[in-house]
């Protein structure tokens, strides 16, 4: 007999626990069906708002990287939230106690409020921008994500920061208009300096014509200081976002194979030895 009431006691059990994993498995599929389809809701709609109020790209991803972390965070509270349901557990109290320890929590992590309460303003202010060049906190980089905690930027050698909103406290946004592009060229001092100035301003003016990324220039302002053994000659132009360095880098090509072709001597530094003789 007690055989038989072990046996039964066993196979109720296993039919609760075997009930349970079903159960399980049916929220993690509502789950992840209600995950696919929020994300896909708030990339529609960040699309439209996009197109309708004429939104900047990387303002678009910005708002939708946010949304994602935050339908996240809330889908995930919901998810542990029923699975503990399951359990028979008073899903009520912990969602009253889970306020009460948030509450006691608030009080003592107000460096985590500070960076929710910063990474809000920093979007309705619209400070910075997902794909924008900035420099925070002594780091420059590219905007990856503003998240609610941290905002993340990749510096140029390939480091990814992250960066606790809190510590903003000043940010320079070098994305928000035209960029500056500056050569400076050497010439040699036994070099005509006029003659010179009138061969890259043709460079200049052939790149312009040639690159759309320019904006405004370039021009030679003249001679910007006399080294050791050269007179430096500079050129700035106004480009488009972070082409800047591009432009430099063909300007100063062209700029070199002019020269070259005028025979205007480029100098590099010259080491003078003195040899002296002593009488026997």
């Amino acid at each position: 007999m007690n055989e038989w009431i072990e046996a039964i006691n066993w196979a109720a059990i296993g039919l609760i626990i075997l009930t349970g994993l079903l159960q399980i498995i049916l929220i993690f599929i509502v789950y992840f069906i209600i995950r696919g389809a929020g994300r896909r809701f708030i990339a529609g709609s960040i699309k439209r708002m996009e197109t309708q109020r004429n939104m900047s790209p990387g303002r678009a991803r910005t708002l939708e990287k946010l949304a994602m972390n935050t339908f996240s965070y809330v889908l995930i509270f919901i998810l542990a939230t029923f699975i503990i349901g399951i359990f028979n557990y008073n899903v009520t109290g912990l969602i009253a106690g889970a306020g009460i320890i948030g509450l006691a929590i608030g009080f003592g992590a107000q460096g985590l409020v500070s960076d929710i309460v910063t990474g809000f303003f920093l979007l309705l202010e619209k400070q910075l921008e997902v794909d924008e060049y900035v420099t925070i906190a002594g780091i420059d980089g590219v905007v990856e994500e503003v998240g609610l905690r941290t905002t993340r930027i990749r510096g140029f050698d390939g480091t990814v920061h992250f960066i606790p909103n809190r510590e903003i406290g000043s940010l320079s946004n070098h994305s928000r208009s035209t960029m500056r592009a500056l050569v400076d060229i050497s010439i040699g001092y036994d070099e005509n300096i006029d003659e010179a100035m009138v061969v890259i301003q043709k460079v200049c003016e052939q790149f312009q014509i040639e690159d759309e990324t320019i904006i405004e220039g370039p021009n030679v302002i003249g001679v910007q200081s006399l080294g050791d053994s050269d007179v430096v000659l500079r050129v700035i132009a106004k480009t488009a976002n972070m082409e800047q360095w591009t432009v430099e880098r063909k300007l100063r090509k062209a700029i070199k194979e002019a020269l070259d072709l005028n025979n205007i001597e480029i100098p590099f530094p010259h080491q003078v030895y003195i040899q002296k003789n002593e009488a026997n």
